[in-house]
């Protein structure tokens, strides 16, 4: 498949959105990057997470539903940290300091991932050609799951609205013992190559998997024993595993998003990258201030794909500019009032691919 082509007259609508968004920063004063507010929260995550953690290893409880309770916690830590923490650092939004952002966004080698892999998958494939199947790795969930209509069907997809979350809790997992490897030794994220790594890439990849599994596998099974460390981890891994998957495809797969592809002469797109975004991105529950705290405003996800760039401690002043533009020009803005309106409508989507 030929890489997709957007178009590249500059409109009204783009120009006049980037210019709103401009201005507020300018006479607001403040600065695109994260607050005391995300370090704050940035903070309290990783303290948490280091807290639980000790706590589970070192001092083990007796009680197992307690042991268990406390494995839930820090899946559901792991998967904010990388939400809240590692997200806005690994696309530049975390602080105003290079190192900063880098320190933020390599806390993914700790959980287990790869940053290099991630930032090829997400910040160069995925904001570029978010929904495009062929491109977007996001959304080749095969042979398990059909995540766009351009997907072939089976008949094993006309139930998969009801055992997906089955699948959404192996993918931590299956992100760090297998998806990364694929992509390393391939040299490609789906179709896509990846660019030559560098030596401190190899290094960084090898040195961060054995530091993460030492941290969740070897350290666990030598205090507390090799079940119940195997019990921990994958109850940890579980829980972050969905947690970070029903967020991710709650943003893009659900009935009123699109799937748009290019011109098979041509591979040119119908509309200019700023519209294929909010046409292909979807928001929810942004008015619930637990969620936008947990989530690290991935649940402003148009906001986010349309300006990747500015920390999501902004999100809910520049939707009000955002929703204002889409209004002026016709462009559909989807949003879900609330999270159980979002998952529905995933699982309606679900079955429609799964019966299509």
């Amino acid at each position: 498949m030929q890489t997709p082509k957007f178009t590249h007259g500059k409109t009204s609508f783009s120009e006049d959105m980037k210019a709103r968004i401009q201005e507020y920063f300018q006479s607001t004063g403040k600065a695109k990057t994260g607050n005391f507010q995300l370090w704050g929260k940035a903070l309290i995550l990783l303290v948490s997470w280091v807290v639980v953690y000790t706590h589970i290893v070192f001092f083990t409880p007796s009680n197992v539903v307690q042991a268990i309770v406390e494995c839930v916690l820090l899946g559901g830590l792991t998967a904010s940290i990388g939400f809240n923490v590692m997200h806005d650092g690994g696309h530049g939004s975390f602080s105003k300091y290079p190192a900063i952002n880098k320190a933020a966004a390599v806390t993914l080698g700790f959980l287990g991932g790869s940053h290099f892999m991630w930032n090829v998958k997400h910040n160069i494939i995925h904001h570029a050609y978010t929904n495009i199947d062929g491109i977007d790795d996001d959304i080749d969930a095969k042979p398990f799951l059909r995540m766009a209509p351009t997907q072939k069907n089976h008949p094993l997809y006309k139930y998969q609205h009801i055992y997906f979350w089955f699948f959404y809790c192996w993918l931590h997992a299956f992100w760090i013992f297998f998806s990364d490897f694929k992509k390393y030794f391939s040299k490609k994220v789906g179709d896509v190559e990846i660019k030559k790594m560098k030596f401190m890439d190899h290094f960084w990849f090898w040195t961060y998997k054995v530091v993460s599994y030492s941290m969740f596998l070897v350290i666990p099974m030598i205090r507390v024993g090799v079940w119940p460390a195997t019990i921990g981890f994958f109850t940890m891994t579980f829980v972050a595993g969905f947690i970070i998957s029903i967020i991710f495809q709650l943003a893009h797969t659900v009935e009123d998003t699109h799937f748009p592809m290019p011109d098979v002469s041509t591979a040119k797109m119908e509309d200019e990258w700023t519209i294929h975004q909010i046409k292909t991105t979807a928001n929810f529950a942004t008015k619930n201030p637990v969620i936008c705290w947990l989530v690290g405003g991935l649940n402003f996800q148009i906001e986010h794909h349309l300006f990747p760039k500015i920390s999501h401690v902004h999100y809910p002043a520049i939707s009000r500019i955002i929703r204002q533009v889409c209004a002026e020009y016709g462009v559909v803005y989807v949003e879900y009032p609330r999270l159980h309106q979002a998952v529905a409508s995933h699982v309606m989507f679900l079955k429609r691919m799964g019966r299509a």
